[in-house]
């Protein structure tokens, strides 16, 4: 099997001996801003936030959505985690991070097996010899497309989350593979790689933070894991797109299901750029006005040129829009209902565009797309107890929570199911 990066079973220990409560920490670590949110598990195993803390980031600190400064990003952190920390009473040590930017890949690879002994009953043996060989071929693809996007350059990468799509036997779908017999098997598994320099950064920031990483996750991955929950028959269909400060990462969900993720390079820092560029301003200057267009408070005076500056970046960051989702041609159509969360999403010219243009004409959509802001009471099984969660810039930290719980959870069964062991292959 591929290494992963997870929780060992004697910090998991550790993490219960030291707390009463079982807490988990959400760190998404943003171009623009760092989010900390502090939960305990309640009665019903449900996540409450109980403390939340927010700290912007220099411009130096990030880069496209990848740390470039560790002492920096560890300085950010620390302060976001002290506010969270101060307002609940409680320091949570077991975190789960998120991980963003160009160079990390997230696909569905299908791949079809047919077996020798068509006759004898499949087992968990099996089964995690047809994933780990799935996974290898997913590697191999993604380093491929690295190689290409990079002019050659061989990237070092790890496998940092999985999920089962579905599984066919003889051309008939099941959920549990165990006991079937069949000669035809066909396993569609979703997996996100990140470069090991990226992966090594966020390690050495936890370090430094005292944390034990529960788990790090791909900021698209965990989105999509935010709306979609535990329900086994659920079909949501849906675009997820989380307009950060340095990227745009797109999630695709088919049926309950991650089919695909893609990020790429432009975000709200790019279009406090075009703004700073056009007018010949400083870069605060220019956020603000950015900012000012959505809460009224850009003058008057400069609403034309600051909103002529804004449409130049918003042609471009919706050509990635569409380049981004013509790479899922495994399905006849793309979902028509699209889900905007982070911070860049705040500015209403982008919502008004997806809304109003005819930018999806293009695309495998059956009709219109609708757009709407991911709400935080769409996260499932999460509840903020502060009151301070109020809107979709939070949406990242929340679902990177979903996440680590995933985990969590995984490691506190017994592990004598079938569905816990398959579980254990495929959960990071």
């Amino acid at each position: 099997m591929l290494k992963r990066f997870k929780l060992s079973k004697n910090n998991l220990k550790h993490h219960k001996k030291r707390n009463n409560e079982q807490l988990v920490v959400g760190l998404d670590i943003g171009t623009e801003n760092i989010k900390a949110l502090v939960t305990k598990i309640d009665s019903e195993g449900l996540l409450e936030v109980v403390g939340v803390g927010r700290e912007h980031q220099s411009l130096t600190d990030m880069q496209a959505g990848a740390i470039a400064d560790i002492a920096a990003v560890v300085a950010n952190c620390d302060r976001a985690l002290n506010q969270a920390e101060q307002q609940s009473g409680l320091s949570g040590r077991s975190a789960v991070v998120g991980i963003a930017g160009e160079l990390v890949k997230g696909n569905t690879t299908t791949v079809r097996f047919k077996r020798k002994d068509p006759d004898r009953r499949i087992d968990i043996a099996e089964i995690d010899k047809i994933f780990t060989l799935v996974q290898d071929k997913a590697m191999d693809s993604a380093k491929n497309q690295l190689a290409s996007e990079t002019g050659g350059k061989q990237i070092g990468l790890k496998l940092i989350n999985s999920a089962l799509i579905s599984i066919e036997i003889d051309g008939y779908g099941v959920t549990n593979p165990i006991g079937f017999q069949g000669q035809d098997v066909q396993v569609q598994l979703y997996t996100a790689f990140a470069p090991l320099i990226h992966i090594g950064a966020i390690e050495r920031v936890a370090d430094q933070l005292d944390l034990e990483l529960i788990t790090v996750a791909a900021e698209p991955f965990a989105v999509a894991r935010s709306v979609i929950g535990d329900d086994p028959n659920a079909n949501l269909s849906a675009i997820l797109l989380d307009v950060g400060g340095g990227t745009t990462d797109i999630a695709v969900v088919n049926e309950g299901g991650v089919e695909g993720t893609k990020m790429f390079g432009i975000g709200g820092r790019s279009f406090t750029k075009s703004i700073q560029r056009d007018l010949n301003i400083d870069f605060e200057r220019a956020e603000a006005l950015k900012l000012g267009l959505s809460d009224g408070r850009a003058p008057l005076s400069y609403r034309h040129e600051v909103e002529s500056a804004l449409r130049k970046t918003l042609a471009v960051w919706l050509s990635g829009v569409q380049l981004a989702l013509e790479e899922f041609k495994r399905l006849d159509h793309l979902p028509h209902r699209i889900l905007l969360c982070g911070g860049g999403a705040s500015l209403e010219m982008l919502t008004e565009e997806l809304n109003q243009s005819d930018w999806y004409k293009n695309l495998a959509f059956t009709k219109k797309p609708q757009v709407q802001l991911v709400k935080p009471q769409q996260v499932i099984g999460i509840k903020d107890k502060t009151g301070i969660i109020d809107d979709h810039t939070y949406i990242t930290a929340m679902g990177l929570l979903r996440v680590g719980m995933d985990t969590l959870l995984q490691y506190e069964s017994s592990g004598d199911s079938v569905k816990d062991r398959i579980n254990q292959i495929l959960k990071i």
